[in-house]
């Protein structure tokens, strides 16, 4: 009788210890999952500012176009820009190939220097930055800019989360079991270290 109680206790406390260790697992994988559904998330945001960046470019060349003899140059840089970003597909996937997330990153700063371009030399036309359709749509740019930067900004505070989630011991051995992988973040663009040079 007194076997039978003592491999009673010990099959209990055997199954409390599975349960435990068990429900530690689990609590570990989803906090895993909501990290990485965070980063997502993030960079679903990312994504809609930029396509709202890339829905406005082609307002803003016909407007500069219709309303002044433009440097045709400045138009084509910002086309080409246009078309290089776009041609790179904005996808959760693609954070998980940091060769490619650098070509995209690359791409949406040529653009964002394309534009900046555009807009400096649209101040050569007075004409052109009275007009009240130019206005709207420059600030529109603007906002989407400091847009992009805010999102950029949250998308690589989720990133270092789930990056660190990833990292971080006992985590880290559940996160090889199951294939979660590290992500890339968002860099300044190149020469950002260096203040702007300005003359007058």
């Amino acid at each position: 009788m007194k076997g039978w109680i003592g491999c009673g206790i010990v099959a209990i406390v055997l199954l409390l210890a599975a349960l435990l260790v068990g429900g530690w697992a689990i609590g570990i994988y989803n906090g895993l999952v909501r990290a990485q559904i965070g980063v997502d998330s993030s960079w679903s945001q990312v994504e809609n500012v930029y396509q709202r960046r890339m829905d406005l470019i082609p307002n803003l060349v016909e407007t500069v176009k219709g309303a002044a003899d433009f440097e045709q140059s400045t138009f084509r840089e910002v086309t080409e820009a246009r078309a290089r970003a776009s041609q790179i597909v904005m996808s959760p996937e693609l954070m998980n190939d940091p060769a490619r997330f650098r070509q995209f990153q690359q791409a949406q700063g040529e653009l964002s220097g394309a534009l900046s371009r555009l807009l400096v030399t649209v101040e050569n036309y007075p004409q052109l930055t009275a007009t009240q359709a130019f206005r709207d749509l420059q600030s529109q740019i603007e906002g989407t800019e400091n847009r992009i930067a805010v999102e950029r900004r949250r998308f690589n505070e989720a990133v270092q989360g789930y990056n660190t989630a990833i990292r971080v011991f006992p985590a880290s051995m559940m996160a090889g079991v199951f294939g979660f992988r590290a992500k890339a973040f968002f860099e300044a663009d190149a020469g950002a270290d260096r203040a702007p040079k300005v003359e007058f």
